[in-house]
């Protein structure tokens, strides 16, 4: 496999003249840009550069406002509503989590939903943003249906991420970063495009019983919630994919379920539903980072069941994947990729493109 390594400078700088290109403000393009670069830098290539193409066409169709910032509908102390203004993603979501924040130092949490938003990227990100301030940063956002519930045949819940970050000693997290899906749709199209089949486990057929053959998953089926089948406690994340509907489309008062548009089909605005929380342990038991450490260290320190494959708590694979990105110099991504972002930016007449002089091979 031929990969190009290139600096996150110069990923941050394209996807930012790509997005002013076609309209969006500056402050809007780099909070975007910030997010993809991240997505990257974790290892989440399926949200990162790969989707830069999708956000373009939605402010070049206009499907998804450009001008404006969001505004707080309602709030007390703790809690507000939110109107994204149908606006990029990331430019709701720092909004929202900065708010959340803001009220976390003033009242102990902060809890902020936001109607009207759009495809924000990943969702740790902006739990991570929390651990800047020493607090337990939480978010969570609806997406369009892809999953079918325990018992069904239809596609009634998004892939609905949970993303839970808290800080421990010395600049130490535990993050949570997860789809409610025992998968990512991206992965099944991967098998498909391979050949490949799918692990039972990953999705369905239009009849609703497992399959391993990818095109049933991606033509009348869908994919399951964590735990797969009834049997081995799918049902389990179906209930965590409706909490975060709860959270996000019911309490924002934004869509929800099957009423999402469907993935991909840009043909009405997405008026997403997310929910963003701070809480600050210091207004609870003292000591937390002390037990944080300790927790993850309880953890890591066990003896594996198998010696070359050491336990990793949430956020480890992430680190690990951001340390080998230092030590290269850059995110490594796959030569197609860089290929076809290429040809997205010169159909909207960017320059310079995508560097590809540092090529490895793996």
């Amino acid at each position: 496999m031929t990969r190009c390594l290139i600096s996150k400078s110069e990923v941050q700088g394209f996807v930012e003249r790509c997005m002013t290109s076609v309209g969006t403000q500056p402050h809007h393009a780099r909070s975007l840009a910030e997010v993809l670069v991240e997505g990257d830098h974790r290892g989440h290539y399926s949200h990162g550069l790969n989707r830069m193409d999708m956000y373009v066409k939605d402010v070049q169709t206009g499907i998804c406002a450009k001008d404006g910032e969001p505004v707080v509908e309602k709030e007390s102390a703790a809690t507000a509503l939110v109107d994204g203004k149908n606006l990029l993603g990331p430019v709701v979501g720092n909004f929202c989590m900065n708010l959340a924040i803001k009220k976390a130092k003033e009242a102990g949490i902060g809890w902020v939903v936001a109607h009207g938003s759009n495809h924000y990227g990943i969702a740790g990100y902006y739990a991570m943003q929390a651990l800047k301030e020493n607090m337990i940063g939480m978010s969570f956002t609806n997406t369009s249906p892809l999953v079918v519930p325990t018992r069904g045949k239809e596609c009634t819940l998004g892939t609905n991420p949970i993303s839970v970050a808290a800080p421990a000693k010395d600049g130490d997290s535990f993050v949570l970063d997860m789809a409610t899906s025992a998968v990512a749709l991206g992965k099944v199209e991967l098998h498909e495009r391979r050949g490949d089949t799918i692990p039972e486990g990953w999705g369905c057929d239009a009849q609703g019983k497992l399959t391993t053959n990818p095109k049933e998953v991606l033509s009348g089926g869908g994919l399951v919630p964590i735990g797969g089948s009834e049997a081995t406690g799918g049902y389990k994340g179906f209930g965590l994919g409706m909490m975060v509907e709860v959270f996000c489309g019911i309490l924002a008062g934004a869509q929800y379920s099957k009423h999402v548009r469907t993935w991909k089909v840009t043909d009405r605005v997405a008026n997403l539903g997310q929910c963003f929380v701070a809480i600050n342990p210091e207004n609870f038991a003292p000591g937390f980072s002390d037990r944080m450490s300790d927790l993850l260290s309880i953890h890591r320190g066990m003896e594996p069941a198998d010696s070359a494959s050491p336990v990793l708590t949430a956020g480890d694979p992430e680190r690990i994947n951001m340390k080998k990105c230092e030590e290269m110099g850059g995110i490594p991504y796959h030569i197609n990729v860089i290929n076809y972002m290429n040809e997205c930016a010169k159909r909207v007449g960017v320059r310079p493109l995508l560097p590809c002089d540092k090529v490895i091979s793996n």
